[in-house]
């Protein structure tokens, strides 16, 4: 009887021991499921580890973001460059441009030879006007070549844009007349060009040499006198 009564609290016991266990490990499972764990010590380690994995992130993310910084910026200066390069070509190109049009002003310029063939038609204008002034039998044919080739110098000019002054019998004009002396001309205005000395030339709408005239003086006040 004793036997079996020390045989039922051994299995008493087992059960009791069993139940216990049992319960400890359910203890266990709802702390790691709840987020506890036995030792604290663990969450300090565990949050430690977090901290450090949540760092290192934040610094991959820092360094992924500066390279992406260093990229754009290489980007751009690449960019620059190459608008400096464009702008560089543009200039040494409008340099270029700029000089071939200087050299062409200088190759095509008439106004200095314009200028030095004047004299030259003053000479003719005064040959054929003494030789209508005198004819003579001999010198009829040097007055007709002389009168030929200030026509064909006079051609040339005009093929230039090359016009003559228009002066006498014109009022005077500062702007196209140089007054060399003035003459008693009570029949004109006052100020009118009573004749021509040297014609000037205009160059297109340009001036190049103005007309040499002689200017009347007194006119209308000379008459009520």
């Amino acid at each position: 009887m004793d036997k079996f009564e020390k045989q039922d609290n051994r299995t008493a016991e087992t059960v009791t021991y069993q139940k216990w266990t049992d319960r400890g490990k359910r203890m266990q499972e709802d702390r790691k499921t709840s987020g506890f764990s036995e030792n604290p010590g663990d969450d300090r380690e565990e949050e430690i580890r977090d901290a450090d994995a949540a760092e290192n992130k934040r610094e991959t993310d820092d360094e992924g973001s500066m390279k992406d910084d260093v990229a754009a910026a290489k980007k751009e200066a690449a960019e620059n460059h190459d608008r400096l390069l464009r702008v560089c070509a543009d200039f040494e190109n409008y340099k270029k441009r700029a000089q071939r049009q200087m050299d062409d002003h200088r190759k095509y310029s008439n106004t200095e030879l314009i200028k030095d063939l004047l004299p030259i038609i003053d000479n003719l204008e005064r040959a054929v006007e003494a030789q209508k002034q005198s004819p003579e039998g001999s010198g009829a044919c040097m007055a007709e070549g002389v009168e030929m080739t200030l026509n064909e110098i006079k051609n040339v000019l005009k093929k230039y844009d090359v016009t003559p002054v228009e002066a006498n019998g014109k009022p005077f004009d500062p702007n196209y007349h140089e007054a060399m002396m003035q003459e008693d001309r009570p029949d004109l205005p006052e100020n009118t060009v009573v004749n021509e000395l040297q014609k000037g030339y205009l160059l297109h709408d340009r001036l190049i040499r103005p007309s040499m005239v002689v200017v009347s003086k007194g006119g209308s006040t000379n008459k009520s006198e």
